[in-house]
């Protein structure tokens, strides 16, 4: 049972990350738009993505990881690499908040930030998965 939430927890992650790498990128173009109906379509895009796909990975992806963390506790309760790789997480569950906030800037119309602040923006979740698979794989202490 172990490896097959194993796969949909690294099939809840892949999700996740899609959409964490294609709502900043939403945000610059929104930044750049400058009529209403690409403004318009940009609020319903941001929404959907992160309500229908975004959220719900993420949640998939901490239960089902829990689940394996709950499973071998003994192990992971004792890995430094495991400790290090929470706090890439929790980084990452509260970079999904953020990307929350700025959607609700946009929606509202108050968005106050430009289409560069979203471009470095959208690096964020790159190094947090770097960091991560880096950890997971390679173990390094």
């Amino acid at each position: 049972m172990y490896v097959w939430v194993q796969a949909f927890h690294v099939i809840a992650v892949i999700c996740w990350f899609a959409a964490l790498f294609y709502l900043p990128r939403l945000f610059v173009y929104h930044a750049m738009a400058e009529d209403e109906i690409s403004n318009e379509r940009f609020k319903v895009m941001e929404r959907k993505l992160y309500r229908g796909i975004a959220t719900p990975s993420m949640v998939a992806t901490l239960v089902l990881g829990g689940v394996m963390a709950w499973t071998a506790w003994d192990y992971f309760s004792r890995a430094g690499w495991f400790h290090t790789k929470m706090l890439l997480v929790l980084a990452l569950v509260i970079y999904h908040h953020m990307c929350l906030y700025h959607m609700k800037k946009f929606r509202d119309d108050a968005n106050n930030r430009s289409h560069v602040y979203f471009r470095w923006f959208n690096e964020v979740p790159v190094i947090m998965l770097v960091g991560i698979v880096i950890l997971v794989v390679v173990k390094p202490f």
